[in-house]
């Protein structure tokens, strides 16, 4: 996707140096900054709170530590572990999202703490900097990026290195640091003489590597420095394999590594606010309707294993690794800028949906830890990171999250003519540049409504705009005690244009009801909601789970609110079922993202009576036939469960394992892995091997008996869509005498073995 040369030069005859450069693109509303938005007492500002605790807690040396050793300057400081350990391949990635949210909550409050300690890794930085002496600055040798450049094997180290940058950024633009933006800038001078010459076909083959949002930090550093240089820089990192059929309107996202994509489109919309290419806005623009109204779940997040699955059978794509938190993190971001090109109704819903089911959801409300999935598959339950030892990609967008909680809340227009209440957040809005403060009291979503009060140096002329959601039919807006004329127009805002006044008073009403929302491709998998409020069962253990047996119409008609709790609800008599049971089975509804201990239900499967009757047949049928296989089994293994398969040895090289739906495999790439299993010496027997019937690919691979060539076995959609048993008559010389073999799963080079999601040995 290239950027004309008018363009490019539209934007320099514009950004004259020594001056932030403005937008060139229209933009329509403009965010507040930190320092204009101020939390006022609910979860938002409870999240932020426990955020601000833990950000303090992080010792300065400590982050520090492998920057300095890369770069030759003594450090004692205890190492922290997990993704910021001294091996990690991305170590130094959390620290850029330390200086990040440090910075906002600089901006927001001036917090001394986070500003002297933020301040000293800018300088520590800049000392690892100094002694490299390139302008190179990262917690890993460069010889990471050279194997980058040459394809080969590497983490992500663009990834890293774009927090690294944003953050030293973030600290310029919202804490005021000068040191920062040197810092920031001389690394940049040293990504551009590295790139200089690097040929456009090469430097696209090294961009399937995950970069992150490198070109975002980029055109950002173009924007407040104004050196064209820092905006050619930004648009070679564009990953045209992604932009170009995004701008053509294909969604070719299927199987993609999901969070490598959404920050590329971030910068692409930053790049077209700040070059105008029209390509770049209908890329972002395309890239967000595909991924928020076709791939995402009810919580707002999306990812199954953190790629992205056929959006035709999402309704399947239920791992325990749903909803990767990075993901959501990034599309905020991204909807707010598409908010800024044109305000509407349906970004702010997505907004509310986001943060309210699963960045609120991430965060343990005691601890303030985070999480990397927020699992939706029945029976899972929320994980959460250790302070010092895991620093896991979420755990440094975590920290960012409950800073920047008070982005959506407020807009204004770029004329400064009217304000957007885009969210229902207690907090007080900061206008000063119309002589107007605003104080929105609110306990929503535990009350169904919001208050507004304004204060103004002045009697003001202006446009206030407030939000009616697509959930609320009921929506309704009182001007000091009297029902408003305030229909919404075509962008979902109701609009109130007078010349207000102190004292003047706004009550918004948002009277909310229990619904459902199913998957485009099952509408019998469904989710309940309460609002905007997704709510959820508890599981006492992974399993069985109960089903909704009424009729479609029933659905939400079978439920009470319990007296004296908020947003929850109990079921009615007869509208659950547990699988093999008539008893009926009791149920709560609670709100989501206040569940942190339990097993968790969130998606609900829905049968008619004579559904329910054909599916507790099958089941019946299949308890028989399991506990006929059980009488014949000698031994099994459970692949994926990591007991088991240490009980069976498990031994291997390049083996991996994972979630599909309930059931867990493992399967092995250009190398094998192997079990020990009982037999019987004198009895014929089989090997039965579980599969599932879509796996494509190289998927060749040799089956071997004590290191005896067994079978050949290939995958390639052998039975669609549903799981087989394959079984393979063991020879009576590859267990005469044994009490125990060893079976090994081998793949050729370029070739997979698996995955294999059973393994038995039955007696024949």
């Amino acid at each position: 996707m290239m950027i004309s040369m008018a363009i490019l030069a539209a934007v320099a005859a514009l950004a004259p140096a020594g001056a932030d450069v403005k937008p060139v693109a229209p933009l329509e509303a403009l965010p507040f900054g930190p320092a204009r938005v101020k939390l006022l007492a609910g979860p938002f500002q409870h999240a932020r709170e426990l955020d601000r605790k833990y950000l303090r807690s992080l010792s300065p040396d400590q982050l520090l530590h492998t920057f300095r050793l890369n770069a030759g300057v003594a450090s004692s400081a205890k190492p922290l572990g997990g993704w910021e350990a001294p091996e990690s391949e991305v170590r130094g990635h959390f620290v850029g999202h330390y200086l990040s949210a440090c910075a906002l909550l600089i901006a927001a409050d001036g917090d001394p703490v986070l500003r002297r300690n933020a301040n000293a890794v800018v300088a520590g930085m800049a000392q690892c900097q100094e002694r490299m002496g390139t302008g190179y600055l990262s917690a890993f040798p460069d010889s990471f990026i050279d194997r980058v450049d040459n394809r080969q094997p590497v983490w992500a180290p663009w990834y890293t290195l774009h927090k690294v940058l944003a953050g030293l950024i973030d600290m310029h633009r919202l804490a005021g640091s000068g040191e920062a933006l040197g810092v920031a800038t001389r690394f940049a001078d040293w990504i551009d003489r590295r790139y200089a010459a690097m040929p456009d076909e090469r430097m696209q083959a090294m961009l399937g590597n995950e970069h992150g949002g490198i070109c975002e930090a980029l055109i950002e550093l173009y924007a407040v420095t104004s050196e064209a240089r820092y905006r050619a820089l930004a648009l070679r990192f564009n990953h045209d394999a992604l932009l170009d059929p995004a701008a053509d309107g294909r969604d070719t996202l299927t199987g993609l590594h999901a969070n490598t994509q959404v920050p590329k489109f971030i910068g692409a919309a930053r790049e077209y606010e700040l070059t105008g290419d029209p390509k770049l806005r209908k890329a972002a623009a395309f890239f967000w309707n595909s991924v928020a109204n076709e791939r995402s779940y009810v919580i707002g997040g999306h990812s199954d294993g953190e790629m992205f699955t056929p959006k035709e059978r999402l309704s399947q794509a239920l791992g325990a690794n749903t909803t990767e938190t990075c993901n959501t993190y990034n599309m905020l971001k991204l909807t707010g800028r598409l908010f800024g090109w044109q305000p509407s109704a349906a970004l702010g819903d997505f907004t509310e949906r986001a943060l309210f089911n699963h960045i609120l959801a991430s965060q343990n409300p005691e601890t303030g830890m985070m999480c990397y999935y927020v699992p939706l598959r029945s029976g899972s339950r929320k994980v959460f990171n250790e302070p010092l030892d895991s620093f896991w990609c979420c755990t440094g967008t975590g920290v960012e999250n409950h800073v920047r909680n008070h982005e959506g809340i407020y807009y204004q227009s770029s004329a400064h003519d009217a304000l957007y209440v885009n969210l229902f957040i207690a907090s007080e809005l900061d206008w000063r540049d119309r002589g107007v403060t605003l104080t929105q009291t609110t306990r929503f979503p535990d009350e169904p409504g919001s208050a507004i009060t304004l204060r103004c140096t002045k009697p003001t002329a202006f446009t206030l705009r407030i939000r009616r959601p697509a959930w609320c039919p009921g929506f309704a807006v009182k001007l000091n005690g009297r029902t408003a004329a305030a229909a919404p127009g075509p962008d979902g805002y109701a609009a109130l244009r007078r010349t207000w006044k102190s004292g003047d008073t706004v009550q918004v009403w948002l009277p909310m009801a229990l619904r459902t929302e199913a998957f485009r491709d099952n509408p019998n998998r469904l989710a309940f909601l309460y609002g905007p409020i997704v709510l959820c069962g508890t599981a006492q253990a992974e399993g069985l789970y109960p089903a909704i047996v009424t009729p479609p119409a029933e659905t939400v008609r079978r439920w009470k609110p319990v007296p004296g709790k908020a947003l929850t609800f109990a079921s009615a008599p007869g509208a659950f079922r547990m699988p093999g049971s008539d008893a009926p089975v009791a149920i709560t509804l609670a709100p989501f993202f206040r569940e942190y201990k339990a097993r968790t239900i969130v998606y609900w499967d829905r049968f008619t009576g004579e559904q329910w009757r054909e599916r507790a047949a099958a089941y019946r049928a299949e308890q028989e036939r399991t506990r006929a296989l059980e009488a014949r089994t000698v031994d099994a293994v459970r692949p994926g469960e990591e007991q088991n398969e240490r009980d069976h040895r498990l031994v291997g090289v390049n083996h991996n394992s994972g979630d599909f739906g309930d059931r867990k495999w493992r399967d092995a790439r250009d190398g094998w892995f192997s079990y020990d299993l009982k037999v019987l010496p004198d009895v014929p027997q089989d090997l039965v091997c579980t599969y599932w019937g879509s796996d494509v690919g190289p998927r060749t691979f040799d089956i071997l008996i004590d290191g005896k060539p067994l079978v050949t076995q290939t995958l390639n959609r052998n039975r669609p869509d549903v799981f087989f048993d394959e079984t393979y008559p063991l020879p009576a010389q590859m267990v005469a005498g044994k009490g125990r073999v060893t079976v090994r799963f081998q793949a050729g080079p370029g070739r997979m073995a698996g995955g294999l999601f059973g393994l038995r040995i039955l007696k024949r």
